[in-house]
């Protein structure tokens, strides 16, 4: 049975920076406020980009690095909670962007969590025999659902894009994966109007309902707890443990957050955070992790890597990987 191995890595972030000193200026908040609670420093802002534009630098970037041509591609996987429209998919639109006419696309709706589910989905269609080359994205344009006079989660995220180029590998590269959800506390983070639930409205765009809403001491609480427990099943199921590891890429929600998941790990100087340059991504935290950590030198063949991840759903999803 073929495994998957990632070959190339790729990051877009939009130019435009937005400080915390920019935000004093927006809400009441302040900068020592910010950093303290959040770790974050500043966060990107896309301007007249979707989904998908930044989806496909991201992309270019990747398939440059894998030495895959996009015309080689079987199958494309975005992950967004921002997506270009419900249909098409972000990923058609990709697809078209990237001329990659042989490939197959679909979206992955899981919030912080997608692109640790759209790697596991690759990497188990290619080691099923369905396809040899797959692009995996993580594409979020988070400002344009940011409610900008709510100073509780507007200083949290921002806007970015990471992929990931898999392809068909003899070697077990993948060792395991951990996938979960409960869908009972899905009030805790969410964005309550725009589908069918509840269409759009004048009473919906009135009471800002397309805008994300979070409980933030309560998803704290939960996000910790969730983070350890997936990262050691994942680990569990590769036959290893937590000292095992080499480094943990997680996702880049809050530092306070992180540093919880390290110290309860045993793993504080194993962990990578660039949180405070981008903020939260969803999707795109991991992706872009990733990739700069291994442009970092951070990353180094035969290490163990685990992504780690949690978001609005709710769900959480953890694999661990052997670099080759």
């Amino acid at each position: 049975m073929k495994s998957a191995k990632i070959v190339g890595l790729g990051k877009y972030l939009p130019p435009k920076r937005l400080g915390n000193h920019d935000l004093e200026k927006i809400v009441e908040t302040s900068d020592e406020w910010i950093r303290t609670r959040t770790g974050i420093e500043e966060r990107r802002l896309a301007e007249g980009q979707s989904a998908s534009d930044l989806a496909y630098h991201a992309s270019k970037q990747a398939l440059k690095n894998a030495g895959i041509k996009s015309s080689d591609l079987d199958l494309i996987i975005v992950a967004s909670i921002t997506p270009d429209s419900f249909f098409p998919s972000t990923a058609c639109r990709l697809q078209k962007l990237l001329k990659a006419s042989k490939a197959a696309a679909f979206d992955i709706l899981a919030a912080c969590s997608g692109f640790v589910y759209g790697l596991t989905c690759g990497w188990q269609m290619i080691s099923g025999g369905l396809y040899q080359n797959i692009l995996v994205v993580g594409s979020e344009v988070l400002s344009v659902v940011t409610d900008w006079q709510d100073r509780s989660t507007c200083v949290l995220f921002g806007d970015g894009a990471g992929a990931a180029v898999l392809t068909q590998s003899n070697s077990k590269c993948f060792l395991s994966s951990h996938l979960g959800a409960d869908g009972s506390r899905s009030d805790l983070l969410c964005l309550p109007a725009g589908g069918s639930r509840k269409p759009a409205s004048h009473t919906t765009v009135e009471k800002k309902l397309h805008c994300i809403k979070m409980r933030g001491n309560e998803l704290f609480r939960v996000a910790v707890r969730v983070m350890v427990d997936s990262a050691r099943i994942a680990l569990s199921k590769a036959g290893l443990k937590e000292n095992d590891l080499d480094i943990l890429i997680p996702h880049q929600a809050n530092k306070r957050i992180i540093d919880s998941v390290a110290r309860t790990l045993k793993i504080e100087d194993k962990v990578y955070i660039n949180v405070s340059r981008y903020g939260n991504m969803s999707s795109a935290s991991c992706a872009v992790a990733l990739c700069e950590a291994y442009q970092d030198g951070k990353i180094k063949k035969g290490d163990i890597v685990v992504l780690d991840t949690f978001g609005g759903g709710l769900v959480w999803g953890s694999c661990v990987i052997k670099w080759v």
